[in-house]
């Protein structure tokens, strides 16, 4: 993949997005509220699996929500998963989560 890779946080569709280039690669859903970041769903198009996006996706949306100071709640299995695999976001986890 020679194309460059960014994640950004599309807040108007409350998700990240992953590109490659141009091309919306991927996206994880989630709901705000103070202090919170509920994840629900993680989706990478099938045109781009298999290239670690989804994983990429996951860190870069988990380091903002640092970032910001935030708690997460990992609903969408990816990532909690993601988090499982990645102690050192482990933290973030909100109680309960």
């Amino acid at each position: 993949m020679s194309e460059e890779i960014t994640v950004t946080d599309n807040a108007e569709r409350r998700r990240y997005e992953v590109h490659v280039g141009s091309a919306l690669a991927g996206f994880a859903d989630y709901h705000a509220q103070p202090g919170l970041l509920t994840f629900l769903h993680t989706e990478v198009d099938p045109a781009f699996e298999g290239q670690g996006l989804g994983s990429r996706l996951a860190a870069d949306a988990l380091d903002d929500a640092r970032a910001r100071g935030l708690q997460v709640l990992p609903i969408c299995p990816f990532v909690r998963a993601y988090v499982r695999r990645h102690p050192e976001y482990r933290e973030l986890v909100a109680p309960g989560g």
